[in-house]
């Protein structure tokens, strides 16, 4: 059972270093097709949460043990809820750049369904989530053995869904990014029933000016993990804009 931030490098060359981070229940290695594609112009990390009683923390405590881990850093790509984590770390100074995909960085961004996020981990637990679920959220078939990179499938992963849920309740949120100097893309599948198109526009309003908006056609919540080819193509313009910094830390 992790009881920090873990973290897998998945590529050691000169572009530049950009974190990989999951939603509430999902597995940083859901992004592994993701990063394969990405490590020939930058250097991918997965992220992996802590989980079990490790989990009982807020986006924001989450950004700070992230931040431990993983040090400074040039990008983040981030899914969901994962979005709420990268604003934190936004706001901290801690990255120079962030790609929401089907995310975002605060709750109101998803209508009347923010209120809804705390209640995700009972869903978890007492719907115990599988392939159909996987599925859904996915927008098209998942084999059996790539289910549990899409959704929490172990009572273990279940309950860590839970305690990460109920510790963001009265959580604040991230400050809003948009006077901040960091550049942003958004990226939305329009089968998203999770995270709805209708939260781009929410989102891109909060974000620095300008911010590219894309809709993916045909993906679901995770493009990350059923479109990384796209997904790549549509990063890797921005990336090259994001040229390692000087003196921005690696971890060990």
């Amino acid at each position: 059972m992790r009881r920090f931030v873990e973290l897998t490098e998945m590529g050691r060359g000169t572009g530049p270093r950009v974190l990989l981070l999951p939603g509430l229940g999902a597995r940083g290695a859901g992004f592994r097709a993701l990063a394969e594609r990405l490590s020939f112009v930058a250097r991918p990390v997965l992220v992996e949460y802590p989980e079990g009683s490790s989990a009982a923390c807020g986006a924001g405590e989450l950004a700070r043990q992230v931040l431990t881990a993983a040090g400074r850093m040039d990008a983040v790509v981030a899914s969901s809820y994962g979005g709420m984590v990268a604003g934190h770390l936004a706001a901290a100074g801690a990255v120079r750049g962030v790609a929401f995909m089907g995310s975002f960085t605060r709750p109101e961004h998803l209508g009347l369904r923010g209120h809804l996020i705390p209640l995700m981990g009972p869903i978890a637990v007492l719907g115990r989530p599988g392939p159909l679920t996987a599925c859904v959220a996915s927008w098209k078939r998942v084999p059996a053995e790539q289910v549990a990179d899409v959704v929490p499938t172990t009572t273990l992963e279940r309950m860590t869904t839970l305690r990460r849920a109920f510790a963001s309740r009265g959580e604040p949120p991230p400050p809003e990014l948009r006077p901040l100097p960091v550049s942003c893309l958004c990226i939305q599948g329009d089968r998203d029933v999770l995270v709805p198109a209708s939260t781009l526009a929410r989102l891109a309003a909060s974000l620095p000016a300008g911010t590219p908006r894309i809709l993916l056609r045909g993906a679901g919540h995770v493009p990350y993990f059923t479109h990384p080819e796209e997904c790549a193509r549509l990063l890797t313009p921005w990336l090259h804009a994001l040229a390692p910094a000087p003196g921005v830390e690696t971890a060990a």
